[in-house]
């Protein structure tokens, strides 16, 4: 299976990046780590980047890195994804509000309302 994981700087894309190396590696899939900008999140694309090679040094695990540049990537992630064929697309996100629902980031509930790819939300 070919995933593509986006990452883009909050630390519950790093544990979904944790996660699905682990799962890719039991399992033999292919990984492709989409890194983007989050104005959600104040991180620098070459701060994500170093911390995601960071991680997959650290696990052993060869993973295709690529960088989206634009104002969309919910977008961008969706038309990766199409274009190249991927199975899934995976994004860690949703958090629990106070009263117990889930809160979703802008970048994750536009991939879940609008990809035709299957989407996998890590939490």
């Amino acid at each position: 299976m070919d995933i593509l994981l986006g990452v883009g700087g909050s630390e519950l894309s790093y544990h979904a990046l944790e996660e699905t190396v682990d799962r890719a590696r039991a399992t033999g899939d292919d990984l492709a780590v989409a890194i983007f900008g989050n104005e959600e999140v104040n991180a620098d694309a070459d701060d994500i980047q170093g911390r995601v090679e960071e991680t997959l040094a650290e696990s052993d695990f060869d993973a295709t890195i690529r960088r989206l540049e634009g104002d969309s990537p919910g977008s961008e992630l969706i038309s990766l994804a199409e274009t190249e064929g991927f199975d899934r697309i995976v994004l860690g996100g949703g958090e629990r509000s106070t009263l117990g629902k889930i809160q979703l980031g802008s970048v994750v509930e536009f991939v879940l309302l609008n990809s035709q790819t299957p989407v996998t939300l890590i939490r």
